[in-house]
């Protein structure tokens, strides 16, 4: 057996593997390292009146759900209405007010996520998102 260091091909192997190693590990971290960061989650209305002790304070979250049918009111600043985190009678809801003009497609029965903080027992919002399928349907009344 021979202490002398390694040469030749063995150790070129060796720092090649050692180099993949690294160049995995950065690509990881760049491509998975602030993936945490960016991801945005909401409550639904449900978890939102359980937690909202929580968010107290004028603490802004995102609030997820449908807008419930029939509670859609405009505003001179913009839109009263109520969501609700299902079609059942005992779904969780929350009235919301939302400052602004709202999303083309808003309407009740729509999925939304606003961004916002409780004011009383009310949500006060000021940015909304409207989610909808990839299904083009034109407005009533207009041909295609």
């Amino acid at each position: 057996m021979s202490s002398l260091p390694r040469t030749g091909p063995s150790r070129y192997r060796l720092l090649a593997v050692a180099a993949v190693g690294v160049l995995a590990v950065l690509l990881g971290l760049l491509l998975f390292g602030n993936l945490n960061r960016n991801l945005v989650y909401y409550l639904d209305p449900a978890e939102a009146l359980v937690q909202q002790a929580d968010y107290g304070d004028g603490r802004r979250f995102q609030l997820g759900g449908l807008v419930e049918e029939g509670s859609v009111t405009t505003s001179a600043d913009g839109v009263r209405f109520v969501v609700t985190s299902g079609t059942g009678p005992d779904s969780a809801t929350i009235p919301v007010e939302y400052r602004g003009s709202p999303a083309q497609l808003f309407g009740a029965g729509i999925g939304v996520v606003l961004e916002g903080s409780w004011r009383g027992p009310v949500f006060a919002s000021d940015t909304m998102k409207v989610k909808h399928d990839e299904n083009y349907r034109p407005p009533e009344g207009e041909s295609t």
